[in-house]
């Protein structure tokens, strides 16, 4: 890597490119990636930066072809020399799109996920403070090879754990399971740790197998859920499940028709942190949930694991390869 390193930036939209509608006083996507940068000076001492405006969304807006369009610029950038990318969006979703590109992007480069918490015309714009942690921890050698990355607040999180905790708060993003990277201080990233392994889909879907549901246990719920889920055409199942993997046992019966039927359903926990394991063997316990071949999403959120069975269905992986998939670095 040369000693200046040439960075692409993704922009795609989101509250750091957002100014108020004069007409309702609400924030609405305005700023390009020129006025973006433009309010962020100083990023061309750090790196030569390549600008690709891919569009001007709010990330509550995007699906999964515009996600994997997204993969296709980053990778085009990257097989163009690009030394690390950077997507720029809204933080709605940050957790569910960079766990995606951690699956969708290979390669030793950084793959960095940035937005911000405040709008441009707010006094506590963090925008600018935010795309210059990202772009310092997109050329960092010591970032290379830990696949995607969202860098808010000054922490560096890996993808598959990263996880939204706050709706407004500047630090709502954190790593619940065995915690941040590194930070990213003054002028440098300080690298703690590193990931001990990654996921990576072994071919890159042409498109994400929809729709797959998500169903949440919670107290006096049944299979009724699940059933209304398959009756509208779900062609795979989470179920969030409560603690480390239990349920009402006729969720489970629910669960074991689908499974019957063909579909896959992954089980995984309605707990911000920690992974489902078969420690309960009641009815619906986690222990009945393993035995009847569903497919634990270890530490993984449930709405990252429905990433992962969308995409990974996409690819289309197997039992075996969609096990493989989900099974914890």
């Amino acid at each position: 890597m040369t000693a200046r390193p040439r960075i692409a930036i993704v922009f795609t939209g989101g509250t750091i490119s957002m100014l108020l509608d004069p007409a309702t006083g609400a924030a609405v996507p305005t700023l390009d990636g020129a006025a973006i940068l433009a309010r962020s000076p100083g990023l061309a001492a750090i790196a030569d930066l390549v600008a690709v405006d891919w569009g001007l969304i709010p990330a509550s807006h995007l699906s999964f072809a515009q996600i994997l369009d997204i993969a296709r610029v980053v990778r085009g950038q990257l097989a163009a020399g690009a030394d690390g990318a950077i997507v720029v969006q809204g933080t709605d979703v940050i957790e569910e799109t960079a766990f995606a590109l951690d699956l969708l992007v290979g390669g030793p480069a950084p793959v960095v996920i940035v937005g911000a918490m405040r709008n441009a015309a707010d006094p506590g714009y963090e925008g600018p403070a935010n795309l210059r942690d990202a772009v310092l921890a997109a050329g960092a050698p010591a970032l290379r090879d830990q696949g995607a990355l969202v860098v808010m607040g000054g922490l560096v999180l890996p993808a598959d754990d990263a996880t939204k905790t706050h709706t407004s708060a500047y630090d709502t993003f954190q790593a619940r399971n065995l915690g941040p990277l590194g930070t990213v201080s003054g002028d440098g990233v300080v690298v703690g740790r590193r990931r001990t392994g990654r996921r990576l889909l072994p071919t890159v879907p042409a498109a994400a197998v929809e729709p797959v549901a998500i169903v949440t246990a919670t107290v006096a719920s049944d299979g009724a859920p699940l059933r209304w889920a398959l009756a509208g055409g779900a062609r795979g199942v989470v179920v969030a499940a409560t603690g480390a993997g239990n349920t009402h046992p006729d969720l489970l019966a629910a669960a074991e028709e689908a499974m019957a039927a063909g579909i896959p359903v992954v089980l995984a926990s309605r707990v911000p942190a920690g992974r489902v394991a078969p420690a309960y063997g009641f009815p619906g316990g986690g222990a009945r949930w393993f035995a009847a071949g569903a497919i634990g999403a270890g530490f993984l959120t449930p709405v990252k694991a429905r990433i992962a069975l969308a995409l990974g269905l996409g690819a289309g992986l197997d039992d075996a390869g969609l096990r493989a998939l989900f099974a914890d670095p």
